[in-house]
C-alpha cells in the first residue's frame, strides 16, 4: 500500500509500505479522505515533541472497514467510519473521571502511532464510528475538528444569554462558530486579519456585523460599536498567540469564560487581578473526549455543515503540493482534504 511517511523533520515521501494487519479488537480501514491539520504541519517540521520518526501522519479521516481483527463483530465489515484519534488507557485518574482525552498514557493516532495518510490503517474498533449513508465522505472526514469544537464548548459551557468572541477564522475558529451559531443559537463574533477567512465565516453562519477584520478595527472599539456592553461572556482563543490570551482576559465580561485551545510554548503576561476581580474561568481544551457521536448526530440533522470549510481536495500523491498550499496560501486554504479514492 502507499502511505505518506514523514521520515524525519522536513523529510516526507509517498512510498510503498507493508499492509497492516489488525490486532485483536482492531479493524483495518481503507481510507477515502483525510484532512490536513496544522498539527500535521508541525510534525513535518519537527515541532511536535510527542512524535517519533518515521511516522505515517494524519488524524482526521474517513474510510470503510474492510478487515476485522479477533473479537470484532463481523457486522462491522463494510461500514463507513470516521476515526477518533484519541486512545486512552481507561485506568488513570483522568480516565476514571471521564477525561480520557488527557489520559496519562495518551496515544493519538497519527502522532504516537501511524495514522490515516495511508491507503489502509488499523485502528481500535471502538474508535471507528459508523457514518450514516446520508452523510458525504468529505463531511465525515472532518468530524474530528468539529469534535474539538464540541469539546471546547463542553469545557466552557454555553448559556443562552452568552455573547461569544472567537479569535481566528481558521479551521478551529470556523468549527466553533458553526457550533455556537447553529447548535446553541447564540450571538458569536469572529475576528481575523484575512478577508478570505472572514468570507468563510460568513458562509458558516456569521452575520455581517459579527465579522471583525482585525487589520482594520481594534477589538474593544469594534465590539462597543456593535453594542457589546461589558465585554463578551464567552471567548475562545483559536489562534494560540500569548498576546491574544492577554487581551481576552481584559475584554471578558465579569463571570466570563475563556476557552484556550492553543499549544503556544511562550508565556502570557496575564495580570492575576484581572482574573480575580471578574472571577473569570480559563478552560483549557485538548483534542476531544468522546464527542464523535454528538458531532455525527449534528451533521445528520443538518445543524452543522462541514462542507463550508473544505476549500481543496488534492490527490494524496501530491501531498507535498497540498502542504505547500496550506502553508504558503493560508488566505485561500482552510481545510484541505487528501483524496485516497483513486487507486
Amino acid at each position: 500500500m502507499l502511505s505518506v511517511v514523514v521520515d524525519s523533520p522536513n523529510s516526507m515521501a509517498v512510498r510503498e509500505v507493508p499492509l497492516p494487519v489488525p490486532a485483536a479488537g482492531e479493524v483495518r480501514v481503507r481510507v477515502r479522505y483525510a484532512g490536513i491539520c496544522g498539527s500535521d504541519l508541525h510534525i513535518f517540521h519537527g515541532k511536535n515533541p510527542f512524535v517519533t520518526y518515521p511516522r505515517i501522519i494524519g488524524h482526521e479521516f474517513v474510510g470503510r472497514i474492510e478487515t476485522i481483527g479477533a473479537g470484532v463483530d463481523a457486522e462491522r465489515l463494510g461500514q463507513t467510519v470516521a476515526v477518533d484519534p484519541v486512545i486512552s488507557c481507561g485506568r488513570c485518574h483522568a480516565c476514571s473521571i471521564g477525561r480520557r482525552n488527557v489520559c496519562r498514557d495518551l496515544t493519538v493516532i497519527g502522532v504516537h502511532r501511524d495514522g490515516g495518510f495511508s491507503q489502509y490503517v488499523c485502528v481500535p474498533a471502538d474508535n471507528a464510528y459508523r457514518i450514516p449513508v446520508e452523510i458525504a465522505d468529505t463531511c465525515a472526514a472532518i468530524v474530528e475538528p468539529f469534535a474539538v469544537a464540541a469539546n471546547a464548548t463542553s469545557r466552557t459551557g454555553v448559556l443562552p444569554s452568552d455573547i461569544a468572541l472567537i479569535y481566528g477564522a481558521g479551521t478551529v475558529g470556523l468549527t466553533l462558530l458553526q457550533v455556537l451559531k447553529r447548535v446553541y443559537g447564540i450571538r458569536a463574533f469572529i475576528t481575523d486579519r484575512l478577508e478570505e477567512r472572514l468570507q468563510l465565516a460568513r458562509a458558516c453562519g456569521a452575520l455581517e456585523d459579527e465579522v471583525i477584520d482585525a487589520s482594520i478595527e481594534r477589538l474593544p472599539e469594534a465590539l462597543a460599536r456593535r453594542g457589546v456592553d461589558g465585554g463578551p461572556t464567552l471567548i475562545f482563543d483559536a489562534v494560540g498567540y500569548p498576546a491574544i490570551l492577554e487581551e481576552a482576559v481584559k475584554l471578558a465580561a465579569p463571570a466570563g469564560r475563556i476557552g484556550v485551545l492553543g499549544f503556544s510554548s511562550e508565556p502570557s503576561a496575564i495580570v492575576q487581578a484581572e482574573l480575580t476581580k471578574k472571577e473569570l474561568t480559563l478552560a483549557a481544551s485538548r483534542l476531544n473526549c468522546a464527542m464523535f457521536p454528538q458531532v455525527i448526530e449534528w451533521i445528520g440533522r443538518g445543524l452543522i455543515e462541514p462542507e463550508h470549510i473544505v476549500t481543496h481536495k488534492i490527490d494524496f500523491r501530491q501531498v507535498a503540493q497540498a502542504f505547500e498550499q496550506a502553508e504558503q496560501r493560508p488566505a485561500e486554504s482552510c481545510k484541505i482534504l487528501l483524496d485516497f479514492t483513486a487507486m
